[in-house]
């Protein structure tokens, strides 16, 4: 918790851990990350280092291997590592969604088979739900599994779902056979990548990022019953508690890519002379900074109330600032690499200051894992009590 006398402090164990999350992300950095995609590698390094560190399982249950805390300590080490120019993408995946889910939701079996390795980063777990034809709508998802006495065989394809090249398993989300009625009634299964039937196609995109996105087809995966997790009648809630997560990690990936972009443009400014001063003199240059760091605190405040709220158990109430904190971030990480690369003129598209390969990266920001437009949706139906659009 942070100090009673003033909440916007952190506490010295998190400002220990942010600390040590900086300290991992400037032992790596940019360049390493940059150099693992181009040459088709992957993080495993750092992932091996943040795992030992305690880092990737630090939100995990104490007593399944993981550190005890929560959302907001694991926001604080995407964070830093974003902000370093590492940023982990698996890290939103594997312990903030996969990891909650079966913490919150799945048997002592399952807790022990998993948890422990997720929490140290020696297990992945990838996490399906979109669909060719089910993305933001995901209540037209058409994955099915189906009992076959105490097996179920799972039947469906996925798309755009990450680090299933280095995932153990991915935790799919399908519906129940009978579901016919048109309203979402999910069901979570944990499928083994090396599961007979699950196949997994990488999808060429024009990113340069070492965690690959992948089409995944799952024809007649036969699962025991202990690959459900949780009740295939309670699913709902279930998946809902995994994407205030998912929404809070990537608002961490946000800001700290925003912070990044930030940094480089105000070393470049403050260092680049014309006429005798620096150009960070000028209104023209000084001011969309300083707009950009106003609206980059702002969104940082918002994930920070969503990580709160999420661990003091209450879902719907982070539900607002984690997707407000989402739609924000992202947008000021867009907007903080397109004014540090306008800031340093020709400088910025050249590799050896290491803004231009981040263009496209931030991009998505805007687009997953959940678009700017359907938070807007959000907002307006939950918030402002405006009549739903779709």
């Amino acid at each position: 918790m942070t100090d009673a006398a003033n909440p916007f402090v952190e506490t010295p164990e998190r400002a220990e851990l942010r600390k040590a999350a900086a300290a991992l992300g400037a032992k790596y950095g940019a360049q390493y990350f940059m150099d693992c995609a181009k040459q088709g590698r992957k993080t495993d390094e750092l992932w091996k280092d943040a795992g030992d560190l305690g880092f990737i399982g630090v939100n995990l249950p104490e007593e399944y291997g993981g550190g005890g805390a929560g959302m907001y300590e694991l926001a604080i080490v995407m964070e830093e590592l974003a902000a370093s120019g590492a940023g982990l993408l698996m890290l939103v995946v594997s312990p903030a969604i996969c990891g909650n889910i079966i913490a919150r939701f799945g048997t002592d079996d399952q807790k022990k088979k998993w948890i422990p390795g997720l929490a140290d980063g020696s297990i992945t777990m990838a996490f399906g739900i979109t669909e060719p034809d089910a993305g933001s709508n995901s209540h037209m998802i058409t994955t099915t599994a189906k009992r076959d006495g105490d097996d179920w065989i799972l039947n469906g394809q996925k798309v755009f779902i990450s680090g299933v090249d280095q995932a153990d398993a991915v935790l799919i989300v399908s519906r129940t056979e009978d579901a016919k009625t048109g309203k979402l009634k999910p069901a979570l299964f944990i499928v083994p990548t090396d599961a007979k039937g699950f196949t997994a196609q990488m999808i060429d995109m024009e990113l340069q990022n070492p965690e690959k996105q992948f089409t995944l087809f799952l024809d007649d995966v036969r699962l025991p019953s202990d690959a459900l997790v949780g009740s295939e009648d309670a699913a709902l809630s279930q998946l809902f508690a995994g994407l205030n997560p998912e929404r809070i990690m990537a608002t961490a990936s946000a800001v700290g890519t925003a912070r990044f972009a930030l940094g480089k443009a105000v070393e470049y400014v403050n260092d680049r002379t014309v006429w005798k001063a620096p150009i960070g003199t000028h209104q023209a240059i000084a001011h969309p900074l300083a707009q950009i760091k106003i609206e980059l605190e702002a969104s940082k405040l918002l994930m920070q109330k969503a990580a709160t709220l999420y661990d003091a158990g209450d879902d719907w109430g982070a539900a607002e600032p984690a997707n407000m904190g989402k739609y924000l971030a992202a947008e000021t990480a867009v907007k903080a690499v397109d004014q540090a690369v306008h800031s340093m003129g020709g400088n910025g598209l050249t590799a050896e200051y290491g803004v231009a390969p981040m263009l496209g990266l931030v991009r998505i920001m805007r687009i997953a894992p959940v678009s700017r437009e359907m938070i807007l949706n959000f907002v307006a139906t939950t918030s402002l009590g405006l009549p739903k659009s779709y």
